[in-house]
């Protein structure tokens, strides 16, 4: 999520930079900062899903749920505490704040709760094909 918030939100619409609390230059550098710590972390986040897979401990529904849940919980951090805590940024500058904010919060909220959905789902999967293959050994 911090990867589409800082390509779309920062790049191509302009709306803000990481930090906006002081000039221009140091907004794209915070964004650059952002960007690679975004890249870091998808970047680990593939070898560990690579060794998930290598261990045979894999589940596609988990990976997902996973993901979802992430892109949640980034959206939500990003709304409550960039925004409205720290106040390092705002979604958008000389517009009326609070649709932005109902927006932005409410759909990290809506992805949290699929992701939540998900995981419980994928849990449950996961529990009833272990169950099937331990009364197949059986």
């Amino acid at each position: 999520m911090a990867a589409i918030d800082e390509i779309v939100f920062h790049q191509l619409l302009a709306w803000h930079h990481f930090f906006d609390r002081a000039t221009p230059a140091i907004g794209l550098i915070s964004d650059g900062i952002l960007h690679a710590a975004e890249l870091f972390a998808l970047v680990g986040g593939f070898f560990l899903l690579f060794d998930a897979r290598r261990r045979e401990g894999f589940s596609a529904a988990s990976a997902w749920a996973g993901v979802v849940v992430g892109l949640g919980l980034f959206q939500v951090w990003d709304g409550l505490i960039h925004h409205k805590v720290l106040r390092v940024h705002q979604v958008r500058y000389d517009v009326e704040l609070l649709p932005y904010d109902l927006a932005w919060i409410g759909s990290g909220l809506v992805l949290l709760a699929v992701g939540v959905i998900v995981t419980i789902a994928a849990a449950r999967r996961t529990g009833d094909e272990r169950a099937t293959a331990g009364e197949r050994h059986a």
